[in-house]
């Protein structure tokens, strides 16, 4: 039998979608409103976070990570920016996303609630002195929402990067960059852009540690 191969007309509406000159600049443009407004209400807050996770860090700590969806991916990036390294090499640092156990997070999506699989690790993993970092884009996802309840309850600092108004989980942390945009996208384009910025400033404060 021979092989056959099923080729895609270039009518194809698969391949009929494209990124036009004018759709890329006003992406751009509305990018940069986003980081002029950004730069103005968030670099304090960005400053503030980094210096909770310094002092966790250098106390023993470990920094737990959360979130949902593309803010779950983030989650894992960050702590493979601590763990392994960022810019420079140093020191292993104790960062742990609690997104990526899918023994544990199904186990407790069946026995208990999707709404407790990330309380219930915390309640297993978290020491006081530990830092809780929080992702959410809508600030109102119930699981990150009990997680930060959880935290507060051991002592862990919770430490958010919300979107839009910072909704429900806002009031439960101890410092918080809230992504002024109602656009998914942009607020996890600036929670990646802190991330590293954070991971920068880790880097300089731990070299030749």
């Amino acid at each position: 039998m021979s092989d056959h191969v099923t080729k895609t007309s270039p009518e194809s509406p698969l391949l009929s979608g494209t990124v036009s000159s004018a759709a890329f600049t006003q992406a751009c443009e509305a990018r940069r409103e986003l980081m002029q407004r950004v730069s103005t209400v968030c670099a304090a807050s960005v400053a503030r976070i980094t210096e909770e996770i310094l002092c966790s860090l250098s106390s023993g700590g470990t920094i737990l990570l959360v979130g949902n969806g593309g803010s779950a991916a983030e989650c894992q990036h960050f702590a493979a920016e601590l763990v392994v390294r960022f810019r420079v090499n140093r020191r292993a640092l104790r960062a742990l996303s609690l997104t990526t156990d899918t023994s544990t997070l199904t186990a407790s999506g069946n026995d208990f609630s999707f709404n407790d699989c990330f309380s219930r690790q915390i309640e297993a993993l978290g020491r006081p002195g530990d830092g809780l970092v929080l992702l959410s884009t809508s600030g109102r996802s119930e699981n990150i929402l009990r997680a930060a309840i959880t935290a507060r309850s051991m002592c862990i600092k919770t430490l958010g990067l919300l979107g839009r108004d910072g909704g429900s989980i806002l009031p439960l942390c101890d410092e918080a960059v809230v992504v002024p945009t109602e656009d998914t996208a942009m607020i996890q384009e600036v929670h990646l852009m802190v991330i590293h910025l954070i991971c920068g400033a880790i880097d300089d404060a731990t070299a030749g540690g």
